[in-house]
């Protein structure tokens, strides 16, 4: 949605509303597009160049300019494009929801590496909320850019709050075509019941980190070391997927690379 807004407010994109096919794809699920690149996997050697055309994206020539970038793509992308990040964290239950309705609608690899691609088609989405939110905030406390980060729910609840607040922070952008950009009937998806592959303890975790992004509220040291203990605490798991998504993509490359072999 915030590509929308800042589309709304006169950015220039880069990206299209509807990649390739995707509007026959998945259309239904935001009829506003999606505001997608090849830049979904980060901005970093192997998305720029552009891997066909080999046109180069300059810092100075594109720092206006506002590309919707996944967290794994974050995390990866170089820090000379990164003058403003603005994102948007989904209540987990609602992104599990959204997660597996996606999932059964498309395939697409989003701009990830394929080890990535496997290890989030293969990773409970409750799993994959958490290792996206925690690198989002490992990454910001990190490399200390600029970021502003919000409920997805509080855009919806005041959308003229949330965007006054980010447009004032950007220095610029056009108000009126913002909010109206905004659109919460396209809501898809509600609350869903806590999926079974997370336990109570972790689960609580979740609410709170999710409560304190929605009432924009600082996080203590004290939740900082419970954050960083639940990562510890998940961080097995998270390594066999890991392990196991690489082991999938070397099999598909080397299967792949057989049946050329074989042609």
């Amino acid at each position: 949605m915030w590509m929308q807004i800042l589309v709304g407010a006169g950015f220039e994109a880069i990206g299209e509303p509807f990649p390739g096919d995707w509007r026959e794809l998945i259309a239904q699920a935001n009829p506003d597009g999606f505001w997608e690149s090849q830049l979904l996997g980060g901005i970093y050697y192997r998305t720029n160049p552009h891997p066909l055309t080999g046109a180069f994206l300059f810092p100075e020539q594109t720092t206006f300019h506002a590309v919707k970038v996944m967290i794994p793509g974050l995390v990866r992308s170089d820090l000379a494009y990164l003058d403003r990040v603005v994102g948007t964290v989904r209540e987990w239950r609602e992104f599990c929801a959204s997660r597996e309705r996606l999932q059964t609608m498309y395939r697409e690899a989003m701009g990830l590496e394929p080890q990535d691609e496997l290890f989030r088609e293969q990773l409970p989405p409750a799993l994959e909320w958490w290792v996206d939110n925690f690198a989002l905030l490992r990454d910001i406390a990190t490399r200390r850019y600029a970021a502003h980060v919000c409920s997805y729910q509080s855009l919806l609840d005041d959308p003229d709050k949330a965007i006054d607040e980010v447009l004032r922070w950007l220095g610029r952008g056009e108000r009126k075509g913002a909010i109206e950009a905004v659109r919460p009937r396209h809501k898809t998806q509600g609350k869903s019941a806590p999926t079974p592959d997370i336990e109570a303890e972790f689960a609580e975790v979740f609410d709170e980190l999710y409560d304190h992004i929605h009432r924009a509220e600082a996080l203590s040291a004290s939740f900082l070391a419970k954050l960083n203990e639940t990562d510890r605490a998940l961080r097995p798991r998270l390594l066999a997927h890991e392990a196991s998504a690489r082991v999938a993509a070397a099999q598909s490359l080397l299967s792949s690379h057989e049946g050329e072999a074989r042609e």
